[in-house]
């Protein structure tokens, strides 16, 4: 059994992994401090023996014992870290600079979870792990872009000079159950706005593209990086390689959930990416993972969930 920290456990992909890590029998310590996370999510582990719920904010140190932590603590949505972006930077970096000193101290393997987002707006399709990215370091996306190739830099510098064992993954856009229902990213915001019969928002002309990858394939992905060789730390993409237009999106949802609503176009917001695409062969090579769930089957499961949560 090992003693797992999780941080920003309550979120939407935290939960889920601390789902499949007291089922696989580990012992879990979920922090969290509730700003985009949600005990909802969480609540059916409290009473598991080897589960616990712990409100803390990673910008303070924190002292545990621990033999692997996953770093997820930071707001993953733009309208969620635009609207304090000198926490978000502060989440990601002085959040960085405490779990590797944790790590440092018990002497854990430690997992970042990084993000597409350190791509920028790439001028390179699809994004390969080598490719250094195109980001503008002064936008308003930036606290986020810059926060986690910040975090990128200390966990490498941890490992070079402090000889940590460090794994980073790479996440690009991932979907499904427990998502925000307002976190607005495209998938929920089409579900919620096809649920309700309200039109659904296109940005720009609906030809920019993205790749999604479902929830339960994206955990697998992190515990295999997590599980593999030492000498493997990452960079490592993980996401789904099929690659769809915003249009194309929509239409999926529009398919499954029916209902009167059409497309309502809307200009195109600063700095948003054309094109998201991971190159996953590093991910195929390295961990023996690909992602399994199609779009369609993985929007209905997400689609049955918002039905829940919502009730409509």
């Amino acid at each position: 059994m090992n003693r797992v920290l999780v941080t920003g456990g309550a979120g939407f992909l935290g939960s889920h992994l601390c789902d499949r890590l007291v089922e696989r029998g580990d012992d879990v310590l979920c922090v969290d401090n509730f700003f985009t996370g949600s005990k909802r999510n969480v609540a059916h582990l409290l009473n598991h023996p080897y589960f616990e719920l712990m409100r803390h904010d990673v910008t303070f140190p924190l002292y545990v014992e621990v033999d692997r932590i996953f770093n997820l603590a930071c707001p993953a949505s733009p309208i969620h870290y635009q609207l304090d972006p000198v926490q978000t930077t502060k989440t990601s970096v002085h959040g960085a600079i405490n779990v590797l000193g944790l790590a440092k101290r018990v002497k854990a393997r430690i997992l970042q979870a990084s993000t597409s987002e350190v791509y920028g707006d790439p001028e390179v399709h699809p994004q390969p792990e080598e490719y250094w990215g195109r980001v503008n370091p002064i936008g308003i996306r930036s606290c986020y872009d810059e926060g986690k190739r910040c975090a990128e830099t200390l966990f490498f510098d941890y490992h070079r000079q402090h000889h940590l064992q460090i794994k980073v993954v790479r996440i690009f856009n991932t979907y499904g159950p427990r998502m925000h229902p307002a976190d607005g990213r495209v998938v929920s915001n089409f579900i919620c706005q096809a649920l309700a019969g309200k039109d659904l928002t296109i940005y720009g002309d609906g030809s920019q593209s993205r790749s999604f990858c479902y929830v339960d394939d994206l955990i697998d992905g992190m515990l295999q990086m997590m599980d593999t060789r030492v000498e493997f730390t990452g960079p490592v993409n993980l996401g789904n390689s099929s690659e769809f237009t915003m249009l194309e999106l929509a239409e999926q949802v529009l398919s499954i959930v029916g209902g009167p609503s059409k497309l309502c176009f809307k200009p195109l917001p600063q700095d948003d990416p054309r094109q998201r695409q991971p190159d996953i062969a590093l991910a195929e090579k390295e961990l023996g993972w690909s992602p399994k769930v199609g779009l369609t089957d993985g929007l209905r499961e997400t689609v049955a969930y918002f039905r829940r949560v919502l009730d409509l």
